[in-house]
């Protein structure tokens, strides 16, 4: 059984990868993706809603979203919050449902998004490696209060680092197989 200042390290470092992910997943490919469009919010009596809990999200074609709410008179504002999303796609409605055809990335726009999923990762990167400094603060806490040994200490600052070798390591391939889908296209 690890440690407590360990098992909470890397319990704060999983959580890091998990928003890395949410990140990722919402950048846009050229291929359509219900990640997309799910965690826009719109208006919905007052409440500010993503569309994931209120409409159906389909990949009828590669480059194809199609959004069927489960209210129709919500169609109008979710028309207008893809609009005003980040996306930059105009959604097509025939009353029923919403259509977003995803269109083509330009080269530049490729070696855009490349470099903003590198700025992503390099975040995710330094607050895995404050993690770290915080746990270490605690490993040396620890030692003054008595509570630990040098040995410990030691073996303890090693599975912090080992930990955050492996979370780098899946940013790594996390990074890579993005890249990889964003400039096969």
């Amino acid at each position: 059984m690890s440690h407590p200042i360990v098992s909470d390290t890397q319990k704060k470092m999983a959580t890091s990868l998990v928003h890395l992910t949410g990140e990722l997943r919402g950048l846009r490919s050229g291929r359509a993706a219900p990640a997309l469009v799910e965690n826009i919010k719109i208006d919905y009596y007052g409440t500010q809603t993503p569309i994931s809990q209120i409409a159906q999200i389909q990949i009828p074609e590669p480059r194809q979203i199609m959004i069927k709410p489960f209210d129709a008179s919500a169609l109008g504002a979710m028309e207008k919050a893809i609009q005003a999303s980040s996306l930059g796609i105009n959604p097509q409605s025939d009353g029923k449902v919403l259509r977003l055809t995803i269109p083509m990335l330009s080269e530049d726009q490729r070696k855009k998004l490349v470099g903003r999923i590198k700025e992503i990762s390099e975040a995710t990167r330094i607050v895995l490696r404050n993690v770290r400094r915080d746990s270490n603060k605690r490993v040396d806490a620890a030692k003054s209060d008595g509570e630990l040994t040098e040995d410990q200490v030691k073996q303890l600052k090693d599975e912090i680092q080992t930990t955050l070798k492996a979370k780098e390591s899946e940013i790594d391939t996390m990074l890579k197989t993005k890249n990889k889908e964003i400039m096969e296209e």
